[in-house]
């Protein structure tokens, strides 16, 4: 509200500065003060706005300005200042006809609650720091033993044998997420450009081995969690390769938890006894594209 005679100080909380309205009839007495008799703070910052033809004097100050101090609680942020009032003798130095004055001033911010005035999308998000979260997701793909239990030791497999795939994301400090792997590709060498290459995954997360008459590749479903995706492929070789290396390169991404699966974030394995593609979670119409080779381009 306006200072006014039963107000004689208003003080404004806003964003990133507190705004200071003072009556120049501080006591209600009908005499007015002098606006350079009037300071803010332990600085003694001067008004921000003020003539002699007005009867009100504002100041304006950033919160850590002015000598203000900040005291933390459990709940509140709170930011301490005063008003300072120190009359100059007028007239006779050696008397003066009013009192000086500390009018302590504070402001409080709630700690749990977003004060920013800026709208935040998505608001689990604070501020400025969504893109440097999700650059900073830790993914990870392993080969585990058989049963799941534990990261896998060795490397080697004989033909025959299955490879066990788990890839994951730590979604500390995000809203739920589910993983999907986009698509995995292997080659003789580290890059995943080189030829020959044989992409077992593909089409933003269809298992395309599964469709081979000698594969049983699959995606594990349901999954342990939704921020981890696990699926078996049977282990294969280059033909004509006599180093028996291959290299295994894989494209994982998230997508929100709450996100319905679409043809772009999903996890499809071919059924041969129905010979239908199925999915890990979400209608099967997501898989559609699976069968036509073209499931858009992966955002």
């Amino acid at each position: 509200q306006a200072a006014a005679l039963l107000h004689p100080v208003a003080v404004r909380c806003q964003e990133a500065q507190v705004v200071v309205t003072v009556h120049r009839d501080l006591f209600g007495t009908g005499r007015l003060v002098k606006a350079a008799e009037l300071t803010l703070g332990s600085a003694a910052c001067l008004p921000a706005v003020w003539s002699a033809a007005e009867t009100t004097v504002t100041f304006m100050a950033g919160l850590h300005e002015c000598g203000s101090t900040l005291r933390v609680t459990p709940d509140a942020l709170v930011y301490s200042t005063s008003l300072n009032y120190e009359p100059v003798p007028a007239g006779n130095p050696v008397i003066i006809r009013t009192s000086p004055a500390v009018v302590p001033i504070e402001c409080h911010y709630p700690r749990r609650d977003n004060v920013s005035s800026n709208a935040v999308k998505p608001t689990w998000v604070p501020f400025r720091s969504t893109l440097f979260s999700e650059e900073k997701l830790p993914f990870s793909l392993r080969l585990m033993n058989d049963d799941w239990s534990a990261e896998r030791v060795s490397t080697i497999f004989q033909l025959g044998e299955v490879l066990h795939f788990q890839a994951g994301v730590n979604t500390e400090n995000h809203v739920p997420l589910r993983l999907f792997v986009d698509n995995c590709v292997a080659t003789l060498t580290p890059d995943r450009s080189s030829s020959p290459q044989y992409a077992f995954i593909d089409f933003s997360g269809c298992l395309v081995d599964g469709q081979l008459d000698d594969a049983t590749s699959t995606f594990i479903s349901p999954r342990p969690r939704q921020d981890v995706l696990q699926f078996a492929v049977d282990a294969f070789k280059f033909v004509g390769d006599s180093s028996n290396v291959i290299y295994i390169t894989c494209h994982l991404k998230v997508s929100l938890a709450d996100q319905a699966p679409d043809p772009l974030n999903k996890a499809c394995s071919f059924n041969k006894a129905s010979n239908l593609w199925a999915p890990v979670e979400g209608t099967r119409d997501v898989c559609s594209c699976c069968e036509m080779k073209s499931c858009g381009l992966a955002r």
